[in-house]
């Protein structure tokens, strides 16, 4: 009971603050984290996780919104649980594991720069510019003389509160720093009567809207269908990379990947068709359940049963709540996923590969937008990949007046046949060759050809073939 009341507290302003900065009506953030709990939370999969609005999907569904309007919102989740439901189905959940931490810590830094672009406007009541990541920071020169400062100084209050109350630790086992930020914003703002732009609220049955026929014809779209999988990969590797840390934190039962996420899947069926936001596990809701001393499902169920509660009988609280608390809120999540410590672990260990994966993935979500950015970043991956493990050394053996071995070992492909053809020119040509290959343990087809050249040029391959010995010639 005790961990279902922290968890409604942390969720309760998330909800509405990712609401708010994905440009829907905030009670579209509650409806999916009514959903979350009474639905996910029942489901097999992860025990302790809990589901909900994500800020790391905001930036995605803002856009998406901008683009094909509310209405499309339904048809659009709907449509990346039906995958997530297949991609689960087919048991490729665990493979979500497999996608490189530097894309995924790349994705989340991306999200995170453009979210704090984004709502540093609403935290001093400015409209932020048209366009995406790069118009955002772009506009922010102009910014100051454009806030309202009185927004602005609640918001950066928000944002104080946010990084200070934590430090004192009884207080915030009890009361949740999200709550304290964005309460005490909205109590000043209420005694006080600040003119700042406040919360809007229409109602929860006013909000919810199922997709219609015609909604759904939207599917036939190109962009609409990226969308949808955009939404849904997006969302699997989020909630999946968040049970795997849940479950490091815990003793309790391990998360089955593949059930957990036909459940993320059939929590989004149901946002859709609701017309709410799509969600995810959320690592921030997660862990204050671990801390808080769940033991089973029945917190995260409760969680939702008490945000039920809230939207029905007191939904005018929301309308008390400044829109510049919920942007420090989301600024100070922004922040969050941007993995300065990470970068710095990376940087020390001498894998600066991964850093330059990690960081052209953000500066392109920056520039483009995140599916594209993701792209850009799994393909990077891939290449470096395929760099690292494309290791060919070519030792040469000096036998005096009888001959020189040369033998080849490693992965020969053609992103290493430069070096290869380059210690291959300087054996000693006087002697007879004798050329070991047996040390390969993959040789594509440029360097077959490029060694089978060589060995030709040099009137070597004659007769030591496959498991055969002789003096001089190729010993494959």
């Amino acid at each position: 009971m005790a961990a279902s009341v922290v968890v409604f507290l942390v969720a309760l302003p998330l909800c509405v603050g990712v609401a708010v900065a994905s440009g829907v009506p905030a009670e579209l953030g509650l409806v999916t984290g009514i959903v979350g709990g009474l639905v996910v939370g029942v489901l097999p999969g992860s025990s302790l996780q809990v589901s909900g609005p994500a800020a790391g999907l905001t930036v995605l569904v803002y856009e998406a919104v901008r683009a094909y309007g509310l209405s499309a919102l339904g048809v659009l989740v709907l449509g990346a649980g039906v995958v997530q439901i297949g991609l689960g189905v087919l048991r490729w959940g665990r493979w979500f594991r497999a996608v490189s931490a530097a894309v995924v810590q790349g994705m989340l830094a991306g999200i995170g720069l453009v979210l704090v672009a984004g709502q540093v406007y609403a935290m001093g009541d400015a409209a932020a510019p048209g366009g995406g990541g790069i118009e955002k920071f772009a506009g922010l020169g102009s910014l100051p003389g454009a806030v309202d400062p009185v927004a602005l100084a609640l918001g950066g209050a928000t944002v104080g509160v946010l990084v200070v109350w934590p430090r004192w630790r009884r207080g915030a086992r009890f009361v949740p720093a999200p709550l304290v930020a964005v309460g005490g914003a909205a109590l000043v703002t209420g005694v006080f009567d600040l003119g700042v732009r406040r919360v809007e609220v229409r109602g929860l049955l006013e909000a919810v809207r199922a997709p219609t026929v015609d909604d759904l014809g939207l599917l036939t779209e190109a962009g609409v269908v990226g969308t949808v999988l955009a939404l849904a990969l997006i969302a699997s590797a989020e909630s999946l990379f968040s049970a795997a840390a849940v479950d490091q934190s815990h003793d309790g039962p391990r998360t089955d990947y593949d059930r957990e996420l036909v459940a993320q899947g059939a929590g989004n069926v149901l946002c859709g068709a609701l017309g709410a936001l799509p969600m995810t596990a959320v690592i921030v809701r997660s862990a204050a359940n671990v801390r808080a001393g769940a033991r089973t499902k029945a917190s995260r169920v409760l969680h939702g049963v008490w945000l039920l509660v809230f939207a029905a009988l007191l939904p005018g609280v929301l309308g008390g709540i400044p829109v510049a608390a919920l942007a420090g809120l989301l600024v100070y999540a922004g922040c969050r996923l941007v993995p300065v410590r990470e970068l710095g672990v990376l940087w020390r260990s001498r894998d600066r590969g991964e850093v330059v994966v990690l960081g052209v993935t953000a500066l392109a979500i920056v520039a483009w937008n995140l599916f594209e950015g993701v792209l850009v970043g799994l393909a990077l991956a891939v290449a470096k990949t395929a760099w690292d493990i494309s290791q060919v050394h070519v030792e040469i053996e000096d036998r005096g007046d009888t001959e020189v071995v040369v033998r080849v070992v490693g992965n020969a492909t053609f992103l290493r046949l430069p070096k290869l053809l380059d210690a291959l020119e300087g054996v000693p040509r006087e002697r007879g060759v004798r050329l070991e290959l047996s040390g390969l343990w993959h040789v594509d087809h440029a360097c077959a050809a490029a060694l089978d050249a060589w060995g030709a040029g040099l009137a070597v391959d004659r007769g030591v073939r496959e498991g055969g010995e002789g003096d001089v010639g190729v010993v494959r």
